[in-house]
């Protein structure tokens, strides 16, 4: 029997028993038991690890656990350089895109809103995720750590904010969003990208008193809808600025 001790350090502790947070504990290995394996047995998502050492040495998630191991784990550094260390987690190659899981719409929402690629129906289940994520590299948002552990889950948050526009606080400043943001380049119910079209082509789809104020519209040729700067376009770019401050500059 491989016995290995384990310490999980910040805020990996909520994904633990309260009789464990805070501290070291011993846990029994299976045979033949990676660090990845025993890290989500103990009810971590892989996803959520940034940094892994054993017995003070940095790890990969593939080392086989011997008897005797000490095991710290830590979550994403936000003040300290960890560069020379072997960082477990890294970020899909390419620019970013995301699948998010049926209870973040609203968050869905506003990643389209500031021009990122992402995946959502409020009846896509674990299984359709987990294809996304394996077929196109995307970052798996959710609130289930379950879904984190799917074997074809690479990359993904556990999102803790409950609200949506401090869901994407969240989600921006983990992987730095602000300084990649195209907002107003996706259509917000489809994904799809928007193009400029001239005021005359979609005349006949305007209200009238919007045919008399504005001049510069954009169009989803997937849904059809016309977008323009009007009252509703100002309050998302608030909120967009108030969640990700610089993303409009």
């Amino acid at each position: 029997m491989v016995t290995a001790t384990f310490r999980f350090y910040d805020e990996l502790n909520d994904f633990l028993p309260r009789v464990r947070r805070g501290q070291a504990f011993d846990a029994p290995c299976a045979r033949a038991a990676t660090v990845k394996h025993m890290i989500e047995a103990l009810g971590v998502p892989h996803t959520e690890v940034e940094l892994v050492l054993v017995d003070g040495e940095s790890s990969t998630l593939e080392r086989l656990l011997e008897d005797g191991d000490r095991v710290a784990v830590y979550p994403r550094f936000t003040r300290l350089d960890v560069a020379p260390l072997v960082r477990v987690r890294q970020r899909p190659p390419g620019r970013l895109r995301f699948v998010a899981d049926a209870h973040l719409g609203g968050l869905a929402r506003l990643l389209r809103m500031a021009g990122f690629d992402t995946i959502y129906a409020n009846d896509i289940d674990d299984a359709v995720i987990e294809e996304y994520a394996m077929m196109e590299e995307r970052i798996v948002l959710t609130r289930d750590r379950e879904l984190l552990k799917r074997r074809g889950v690479e990359y993904g948050c556990y999102v803790r904010a409950l609200h949506s526009q401090a869901q994407l606080a969240e989600v921006g400043g983990r992987y730095g969003l602000a300084e990649r943001a195209r907002p107003f380049t996706l259509c917000l119910h489809c994904n799809a990208p928007l193009r400029g079209v001239p005021k005359d082509a979609v005349l006949e789809r305007l209200p009238p008193a919007v045919r008399a104020a504005q001049d510069e519209f954009s169009t989803c040729e997937r849904c059809r809808r016309v977008f323009w700067k009007g009252s509703h376009w100002k309050r998302m770019a608030a909120m967009l600025e108030r969640a990700m401050p610089q993303a409009l500059e």
